[in-house]
């Protein structure tokens, strides 16, 4: 509710600088034609996941991992790491953030096991692991029309080096900060079958479908949107009691609305052109620092979206426009706002019964955020074509 409140608030300020002038309506209908497949593909891909968790495929997947595990806690947690890594790389931050996290906490108390390491793990690689593709983050799907063709390949060829650094290096600091805890065994819980199996397959084959086509060159809104129709179809025979209002991202949708609108606002007013200097001076070492640093330091005072929407303007090459990705993506570890999955991955704890101390996640994130944005941007200077 906070959110829509907030997202109503900002699209009342973005209509009045409509209606006064300050944002031409032109642009305004510009800006509209570009976050439109951002939007679709959102509403689309929450519905799909949404449904899917519904039906029993994260549970089965996180009960698969655990027979696999055969019993030991490390292997257990690195199996969660990988599941966090794909999930968020092709069924993006929120789901990774939203969906994955109380399959996995209640899977590791289940067996035992504290679930910190294992929700600290979700929400990390769904921040710092959504550099892999478009559809990985928000950020990204609007960074794709300033990368060449905008296709997932050109997206990868770029990032290719940064992702993987950005998805390995906080999982060894996890591993290094929860070590004792990691080791040892546990009991595997018995995997209950699903409710209506029908349901489940049904669920299971169109997310697997779905993921191969979000990287095949079709814009990922269609794809989406179109597995979405599926699982709404299926659910209105099979379970008609899931559906609801609910499922569609109503108020992340506005929220970004609004928030695009101001910020364009902001950019036709002038306010952000004391940042022209970022996109001016090269794209060496120091400059792409210098474009992360600016966008992980607006991500965690503000949140990441409009950071990356102040900035854009300025990244004048790929490369400094990997690098704002690089910041805006990997260093929301500090501050809960840095980033909405991060706000939304606390309350789905809340309603598991976990416990997360801000303080504790905050004083985490200040070691980890820097080591992950500089090792990434140096990752993305070393291979830059």
């Amino acid at each position: 509710m906070r959110l829509l409140l907030i997202g109503f608030g900002l699209l009342l300020l973005g209509g009045i600088a409509v209606l006064t002038g300050v944002l031409p309506a032109t642009e305004a209908l510009a800006l509209g034609e570009r976050v439109l497949p951002v939007l679709l593909f959102a509403g689309g891909i929450t519905v799909v996941a949404e449904l899917a968790a519904d039906a029993g495929v994260f549970r089965a997947v996180s009960g698969l991992l655990a027979g696999l595990a055969r019993g030991r806690t490390v292997l257990l947690w690195l199996l969660i790491v990988l599941l966090s890594i794909l999930c968020t790389a092709f069924l993006s931050i929120d789901t990774t953030a939203v969906l994955l996290t109380p399959v996995v906490v209640l899977l590791a108390s289940h067996a035992g096991l504290r679930p910190f390491p294992f929700a600290l793990t979700t929400v990390w690689l769904a921040n710092t692991a959504s550099l892999w593709l478009p559809v990985s983050n928000l950020s990204n799907l609007l960074a794709t029309h300033r990368l060449g063709d905008g296709s997932a390949g050109g997206f990868l060829h770029l990032l290719w080096a940064p992702a993987l650094v950005a998805s390995l290096l906080p999982a060894l600091l996890i591993f290094l900060l929860f070590r004792r805890e990691l080791r040892g065994t546990f009991t595997p819980e018995t995997v209950k079958p699903p409710e209506d199996k029908v349901l489940f397959w049904i669920s299971a084959a169109v997310t697997a479908v779905l993921l191969p086509l979000l990287t095949s060159g079709l814009e990922p809104w269609i794809p989406a949107c179109a597995a979405a129709v599926v699982l709404l179809a299926v659910f209105a025979v099979r379970r008609r009691t899931s559906l609801s209002w609910r499922l569609f991202p109503g108020p992340l949708i506005v929220f970004v609305c609004g928030l695009f609108l101001v910020v364009q606002s902001v950019h036709s007013l002038g306010v952000t052109n004391v940042l022209s200097g970022l996109g001016n001076q090269g794209s060496g070492l120091p400059q792409l620092l210098a474009m992360a640093g600016s966008g992980a330091v607006g991500s965690n005072v503000v949140n990441n979206l409009p950071a990356y929407l102040g900035l854009e303007p300025f990244a004048t090459s790929p490369q400094l426009l990997g690098s704002l990705l690089v910041g805006v993506n990997t260093a929301p570890l500090v501050t809960p706002w840095a980033s909405l999955a991060t706000l939304l991955w606390h309350d789905r704890l809340k309603t598991v019964g976990v416990s997360v101390s801000w303080g504790a996640y905050i004083r985490l994130g200040l070691v980890a955020a820097p080591l992950v944005l500089v090792s990434s941007v140096l990752a993305l200077w070393l291979t830059r074509g």
